[in-house]
């Protein structure tokens, strides 16, 4: 293994549980563990899994005029971050003067006990370098960025995982909103625990300083409805629920609209516009856009890959897949892409370009798993 990869604090546990590890994002993490990726998946969507995604960025945005935090980021996403409560969690985009996305990230005011003058993010693991960079440029002297590289992260996710984090951590996880921040204490130090996820299912998202974060993931993995899961079962749920992987689905070439995600962008912000690519983006919202992602449904057992070329019934080319795999919960082949607007409609028949024959699929609406997600 190349001796330049870092390394997450769970890596030991990774090691001891028998786990194939892989170059991923510049860390050296777990692609699937003994039982297989097949069984990780079934298992996260019928009980509990555990995933290492201390990679992620962590980072604190905290005001140095007195202003709210959020008039800075909101300089750079379309999400409405003013009107985010204490302890709630919101979803956005980094963009670009194109409107294309630089990468996609999780916005939470926290609870008051972390602090009344800061945002706390985080952002994927390959873009982390220069998300940082961008934020201390473009926000200047008006916040301070600080990056919290001693917390691990670690997401619980599955239909067991409400029941688990409940006994393990605290009662009161049971029925705590979607989105929204709690914080508790385990081996003396705070965690702070996010009702969030990757998979469509229900879970929880949990910063844990490196110190006790394998004593934690630990804890977890003595309860009978955890499992480990890697990276590739991550990949195969993601998929099922229609969340887009940044890189693939989602790039500076997409913007939100194309994308699918015009729901992350706040009304007050189609109103008032203020960021990265508004007129491109607020212009796609009234009058469409040439290219959407959508799910793509493959006839057969074969699947579609990223890259795959997506033509009409005359060979012409309406798009390109961008993530595609098998789909235990969804029992074949799933994908995502994008395609002309004129054929995004579900059922519209298209056809895939595979090692030179053309296969049968059709446009569905995404996800192809209902989601499983608390709502309270």
């Amino acid at each position: 293994m190349t001796q330049s990869l870092s390394k997450t604090p769970l890596n030991g546990l990774h090691q001891r549980l028998g786990a194939k590890l892989v170059p991923f994002a510049g860390y050296e993490m777990p692609v699937q563990y003994p039982a297989g990726i097949l069984k990780e998946h079934n298992h996260t969507r019928d009980a509990a899994g555990l995933f290492d995604v201390s990679h992620m960025g962590q980072a604190f945005l905290i005001s140095r005029d007195g202003n709210d935090p959020a008039v800075a980021l909101e300089t750079l996403c379309a999400a409405d971050l003013l009107s985010l409560e204490t302890g709630r969690q919101r979803y956005s985009q980094l963009l670009n003067d194109q409107g294309g996305i630089l990468d996609d990230l999780m916005v939470t005011r926290p609870i008051e006990a972390l602090g009344t003058d800061r945002l706390y993010l985080v952002v994927n693991a390959a873009c982390k370098a220069d998300d940082f960079a961008l934020i201390k440029e473009a926000l200047g002297d008006a916040v301070q960025l600080k990056i919290l590289e001693n917390r691990a992260l670690i997401a619980l996710q599955g239909p067991k995982a409400a029941d688990v984090a409940a006994r393990v951590l605290a009662p009161a996880l049971a029925t705590m909103p979607f989105m929204s921040q709690y914080l508790c204490s385990f081996q003396g130090e705070t965690i702070w625990i996010s009702r969030s996820g990757y998979t469509g299912e229900d879970g929880y998202e949990i910063s844990v300083p490196n110190s006790i974060a394998e004593a934690l993931a630990e804890t977890l993995l003595a309860e009978d409805d955890v499992e480990p899961i890697g990276l590739g079962a991550r990949d195969s749920l993601r998929l099922e629920a229609g969340l887009c992987l940044y890189g693939h689905d989602i790039d500076t070439d997409t913007t939100p609209v194309e994308a699918g995600l015009t729901w992350s962008i706040g009304k007050r912000r189609r109103t008032e516009g203020g960021f990265p690519g508004a007129p491109t983006i607020l212009d796609q919202i009234a009058n469409g856009t040439k290219q959407r992602r959508v799910g793509i449904k493959p006839d057969g057992r074969a699947p579609a890959r990223e890259g795959t070329v997506i033509t009409d019934s005359d060979g012409t080319e309406i798009g390109m897949i961008t993530s595609g795999g098998f789909g235990a919960t969804a029992g074949g082949p799933v994908a995502m892409g994008y395609v002309d607007s004129a054929f995004k409609a579900p059922d519209t028949p298209v056809l895939l370009s595979v090692r030179g024959k053309s296969l049968p699929a059709k446009v569905v609406k995404l996800p192809f798993v209902p989601p499983g997600f608390y709502r309270d």
